[in-house]
């Protein structure tokens, strides 16, 4: 078992329903869902016009290599009403994978970790809330020094 460290976030419909259903579905296909961060209110980022989105960082313990683990989110995300029309659009659901393990994979369909990582306050702070121990395996920066140095000041707020 590995542990991969994913984003899961929703800017439309019923923002909480889709988390919820997109945790239950990784807990069915995917592995153990160790542990989840807070909820974060966040404001769009790469297409600014449209609503906030929710996102909430998970720690899943699974078994699944990393592009068959993407292929489970990529189903997730089409079951969950996911349209793929505009980069950065609108979206019911969101799953990134941030981390697996320490791995560094560069494939054109799967680039881990996550190539915008260190540029997006609303992946790292999730995460950091998560595990603030990890660190990023390709630069070897703490998340706190990503954080630190994040040129993103998007809104990312904490909910209950």
């Amino acid at each position: 078992m590995i542990a991969a460290y994913l984003l899961i976030g929703s800017n439309l419909g019923n923002r909480d329903f889709f988390l919820d259903k997109a945790c239950e579905l990784l807990s069915q296909r995917a592995g153990t869902c160790r542990r989840t961060s807070s909820i974060y209110e966040t404001a769009p980022w790469g297409k600014i016009d449209q609503p906030s989105f929710l996102n909430q960082a998970i720690e899943l313990e699974t078994n699944l290599s990393p592009k068959d683990l993407l292929q489970v989110l990529l189903k997730i995300e089409l079951e969950l009403g996911r349209t793929r029309t505009e980069k950065y659009g609108p979206r019911t659901i969101d799953i990134d994978i941030l981390l697996y393990g320490n791995e560094i994979i560069e494939q054109p369909e799967l680039q881990i970790p996550h190539p915008q990582l260190a540029n997006r306050r609303f992946a790292l702070l999730p995460l950091f809330e998560l595990n603030p121990q990890l660190v990023h395996p390709v630069t070897g920066i703490t998340l706190e020094a990503l954080l630190n140095q994040c040129p993103d000041e998007g809104l990312v707020h904490q909910l209950k």
